[in-house]
């Protein structure tokens, strides 16, 4: 059955085999889905997006079936998945319990550092660099799959995996289609600069100004990064 889909405005970055190839296509399809790219509504075949991915369609229809379960996109039998969309109030709730949640913690890590956990706060420098070097590029795909490793990665220094499972998926239910707008402003690298600052504030063991700045850095999800919605195909 023909689908609506052409494809054109994805732009995945090449799989490797270094590690879980389900994990690395639902990263990447979870990426699109974030930035927008793949819109509300829109219809998506697996295979098609296999073709893109440089894989086989196994391992995608695994992984849009994981997020079918979490209700990103449901199941349009054979014709392939259909991404869902996601209110305004829904984003709203969305970042308010990502504040509820990331602000403490984050402020938990620099009120508690170990010499393990300076070492894995320097290692999340590269990530930030790649940010900047992603955001710089227009590469938005690449910088949702970079942020979302930066955040769950400086969050799992605390030692909760609940709350890591909590917040990706928080994160993998948000729409951000402002990005693209900022992107073309070149305001993003901005927002993307806070990534370096949260580092340093949690290796100086600032607590106060680590979480004024997480509050900032997740404020940009609602203000401006989810502030456009999509335009339809009319482009009105």
């Amino acid at each position: 059955m023909k689908s609506d889909f052409s494809g054109g405005e994805l732009n995945f970055t090449s799989i490797s085999r270094d590690q879980s190839l389900r994990e690395q296509v639902s990263d990447a399809l979870r990426a699109a889905l974030i930035s927008g790219r793949m819109r509300p509504g829109g219809l998506y075949p697996a295979p098609v997006l296999a073709e893109m991915l440089g894989v086989s369609a196994t391992p995608v229809r695994e992984a849009m079936l994981d997020l079918a379960r979490e209700g990103l996109v449901e199941v349009a039998p054979n014709k392939g998945f259909r991404v869902t969309a996601v209110s305004e109030r829904e984003l709203d709730e969305l970042a308010e319990t990502r504040l509820l949640l990331e602000v403490p913690v984050m402020g938990a890590v620099a009120a508690n550092l170990s010499p393990t956990a300076k070492d894995r706060l320097e290692d999340l420098r590269q990530i930030a660099s790649e940010l900047e070097q992603a955001a710089a590029g227009d590469d938005l795909m690449a910088y949702m799959q970079l942020d979302t490793e930066f955040h769950i990665r400086f969050l799992s220094i605390h030692g909760n995996g609940e709350l890591v499972k909590t917040v990706r998926s928080l994160r993998g239910r948000t729409r951000l289609y402002g990005l693209e707008r900022l992107s073309r402003a070149g305001t993003l690298m901005d927002s993307t600069r806070e990534h370096a600052q949260l580092i340093d504030l949690a290796l100086a063991g600032r607590r106060e100004d680590l979480e004024e700045l997480t509050r900032v850095h997740i404020g940009h999800v609602r203000s401006d990064w989810a502030a456009e919605q999509p335009l339809d195909e009319s482009g009105d």
